[in-house]
This record gives structure tokens, C-alpha cells and sequence, in this order.
């Protein structure tokens, strides 16, 4: 299993390349610390999101059933005031139908579904989230890094994930013994005045201890 990308010329150990969605299932494979969906966001999506105001992209976190997800990007944007354009109804179509993929993959009927404007380094340590696992999308901006490290330190490689393209990774709860060593972070930006927008989607067995 090896991600191949323009920007990674060797291969990751462990980060499974999807071109296909269906593909994604291969997260279930054995030694499988992280799969990703190869693909690239439209030109016109890409340009409408990057020029957006910061102040207009919608921000929130929620925990509902599967079924929901879609009236609830749309209240977000609502009160985020994202502008109604075909833009908006593709972010929200999109980011429905990515909690769809994984929803199915996990066998989960509630999520925790969060849609982050970040400026700021959060998470910036590279680490591996105490879930079992985790969808991660970046709309607009640099996207999610990662590397291996069997002892947790900070990977001696470090990839970056291209912008629109999703990467569920495994965590500490993945009923799998050894763990991969793949650890992840969002990037560095402070400083930069760059804005990202960033989905994370999360499988929830009790949504009234996840509230």
C-alpha cells in the first residue's frame, strides 16, 4: 500500500491510495494506517472557496444522526452568511456525501461532524488521535501532514496531503496490534495569514456522551 502523488516520490508505508471512493474500504486492510481519496477539486470550486471572506466560511462542530449532516452544513453556512451560489451547494453536497462514504465504512448511525475555519497552529504536534477513526478534508488551504514514527517522535519525512483531497486515518482505538507509527498534524500557519478550512468527520456510538 503506497500513496503516490505528484508531491510524494517515494513510497509511505502503511497510506493507501484511492482513485475510486468504493476504494476507501481498504482502511480495514491489515498494516493499513491511512487511506486516501486521489483526487482533484475543480478549478471553480477551488478559486470561489480561496477568495471567500474568512468570515464567511462556515464554522461549527455537531454530533447527529447520519441522515442529518446535510440540513446542518446548510444551517452553518446560513449563520456563517456563505453566500447561496453552486459553490456552496457543492461544499455542502460534497461534505454530505464524504460523511455518507464514512458513515457506511464505519457502520456508524451518529457522527461528530466539524467544519473548521483555521488561522492559527492547531494541533500542530504530530500525534494519533484516541478514536478509533477519522475522516479529514481540506477545503481550502494546506492540507493535513504526516509521516511515520514507531516511537512518536516527529517524523525524519513529512507529506502533506493535497487541498480537496480526503484521508481517513486510523487511531490509538483501531482494534489492530502494532499500530502503524503513522502520525499526523495540521500545519504550521501562523504567521502566514492564510485561512484553511478544514472537515472532520468522527464515528460516535453514544451521541449523548459525545455532546
Amino acid at each position: 500500500m503506497i500513496l503516490e502523488t505528484e508531491a510524494v516520490k517515494q513510497p509511505v508505508v502503511g497510506v493507501a491510495v484511492s482513485r475510486r471512493p468504493e476504494d476507501l474500504s481498504i482502511l480495514k486492510t491489515p498494516g493499513c494506517a491511512a487511506a486516501l481519496w486521489h483526487r482533484q477539486p475543480e478549478a471553480g470550486f477551488q478559486t470561489w472557496i480561496d477568495a471567500l471572506d474568512p468570515q464567511h466560511l462556515p464554522d461549527g462542530r455537531v454530533v447527529l444522526h447520519r441522515g442529518s449532516v446535510h440540513r446542518a452544513l446548510n444551517e452553518l453556512c446560513d449563520i456563517a452568511g456563505t453566500p447561496q451560489c453552486a459553490e456552496r451547494e457543492q461544499l455542502i453536497e460534497d461534505a454530505t456525501a464524504l460523511s455518507v462514504i464514512f458513515a457506511d465504512l464505519m457502520d456508524a448511525q451518529y457522527l461528530r461532524v466539524r467544519l473548521q475555519a483555521v488561522t492559527t497552529n492547531a494541533c500542530r504536534k504530530f500525534h494519533i488521535d484516541a478514536i478509533t477513526a477519522r475522516l479529514v478534508c481540506t477545503y481550502r488551504g494546506t492540507g493535513t501532514q504526516y509521516g511515520t514514527s514507531p516511537d512518536r517522535t516527529v517524523p525524519a519525512r513529512v507529506f502533506t496531503v493535497p487541498t480537496g483531497a480526503p484521508i481517513l486515518l486510523r487511531g490509538s482505538l483501531w482494534p489492530e496490534t502494532p499500530a502503524a507509527g503513522l502520525l499526523h498534524r495540521s500545519p504550521p500557519i501562523e504567521g502566514t495569514d492564510e485561512t484553511r478550512l478544514v472537515l472532520v468527520i468522527d464515528p460516535i456510538t453514544d451521541p449523548e456522551k459525545a455532546r
